[in-house]
């Protein structure tokens, strides 16, 4: 590809030479045509002739040379563009290979920083839709750290203030000397933001990123120089931020299909075909061991007919956030389904009961409800569907036992009247 590209440039000056040649010769040869038809027979002299051959091919020269550096800046934008084309295109259509949406950001950032000539560091800042807190997400060339320390809202900004608080386009700025005098921002905040890099920052461009009609954060592309940032600059960046709005918009979009395909939209637990996949990653301890535990609500059939249903959501929701609680970080857990949790977890077995236990005790503090569940625990090697089978086993054995205990419990108080 690249060589076809070079021939093809090679081809293309070659044929722009012999064209400009011809454009040369041509005319020089008419008027020495013009010349010797028009000149006295007699005292004639050669140097006419000379000097207009001479200032013709100074004037073609000049329009020639301001003709291709004209061309080359054409080239150069057309260049950019097509860079910045590129890189939304593969932002867009790679977005689901980001683990998260810092991760993706981090890629905008450095793509934007990449194709804008003018641009050394940059940052994104995302605003809080509730309080217009900003927070900065992500920098390049920036200390984040020290971003991060800032407490300030999107009315502090010289782009909510230039654009008197629409945030709807693109501001320049040239020189930031003073571009804060008129913010409410402190003399330490304002230093901070100054001096966040290793240069101090000079100029900045600042384009808002909107989605769905919400601001959802600014673009700042920054640099050392006085004036790094021209009009072509401002419209280019309001092509990319525009464009990134949409491939932001994909990536949530995609970020949502995957958590509905993966995991419980109550609970925010995997669901159980995520689990089932995790199964296949799980690594084996083998001086702790590892548990297969199944839990299933007692009661939620009779909170459901006493309260409905959206307080039956409640108390699955309360008993997931439980078994969190204990063991988020020690293992696998999935809701499969109505009141049935499964964790796999790894040992030892005496803590995974005291967990348990805890878990009983932990679901009815606070709450007027009164939940209960019932477990069942089987180890875990390699055999799924047989470590299933014998905690399900289990579970239901000792709902069965609570099932004969209260009716016997009933059947005493009875025969006590």
């Amino acid at each position: 590809m690249k060589l076809r590209d070079n021939f093809k440039r090679k081809t293309i000056d070659r044929l722009d030479y012999r064209y400009h040649l011809l454009l040369l010769i041509v005319p020089i040869c008419l008027f020495v045509l013009l010349f010797i038809f028009n000149a006295p027979t007699e005292g004639w002299t050669i140097l006419p002739l000379l000097f207009v051959c001479i200032i013709y091919i100074f004037a073609y020269s000049l329009i020639y040379y301001l003709h291709q550096g004209r061309l080359t800046r054409l080239w150069e934008h057309l260049e950019q563009v097509v860079t910045i084309n590129d890189a939304i295109y593969e932002l867009a259509h790679l977005s689901s290979h980001y683990k998260n949406e810092h991760a993706f950001l981090d890629a905008l950032l450095n793509k934007a920083v990449y194709v804008i000539n003018g641009a050394e560091m940059g940052s994104i800042i995302k605003v809080n839709e509730a309080n217009n807190k900003l927070h900065f997400e992500s920098v390049v060339g920036l200390d984040l750290a020290k971003l991060r320390q800032l407490d300030f809202t999107l009315e502090q900004t010289f782009e909510y203030r230039l654009t008197k608080g629409r945030c709807d386009q693109v501001v320049v700025i040239n020189d930031m000397k003073n571009i804060n005098a008129a913010s409410t921002l402190t003399e330490d905040d304002q230093r901070v933001l100054l001096t966040v890099s290793k240069q101090p920052i000079r100029s900045t461009l600042s384009s808002p990123i909107r989605i769905d009609g919400k601001l959802y954060g600014m673009l700042n592309l920054d640099s050392s120089s006085l004036g790094a940032f021209s009009d072509y600059d401002r419209n280019l960046v309001s092509i990319l931020t525009h464009e990134a709005s949409n491939a932001i918009a994909l990536y949530q979009k995609s970020q949502q299909i995957t958590k509905l395909a993966n995991f419980d939209p109550l609970t925010g637990l995997y669901n159980r075909k995520n689990f089932e996949d995790e199964l296949h990653h799980w690594q084996h301890k083998p001086h702790l061991g590892s548990f297969l535990i199944i839990i299933d609500m007692d009661n939620l059939k009779a909170i459901n007919d006493a309260y409905g249903h959206q307080t039956g959501d409640v108390a699955i929701k309360r008993t997931a956030t439980a078994i969190l609680t204990y063991w988020q970080n020690k293992g696998i857990i999935s809701r499969f389904g109505g009141d049935e949790f499964v964790a796999l977890c790894h040992g030892p077995l005496t803590q995974i009961e005291q967990d348990l236990d805890d878990m009983r005790k932990t679901l009815n503090q606070g709450s007027e409800l009164s939940l209960a569940f019932s477990f069942g625990i089987a180890p875990f090697e390699t055999d799924w569907y047989q470590s299933f089978k014998t905690a399900d086993h289990a579970m239901y054995e000792q709902k069965r036992a609570k099932k004969k205990a209260i009716k016997a419990l009933e059947t005493f108080a009875v025969k006590a009247q």
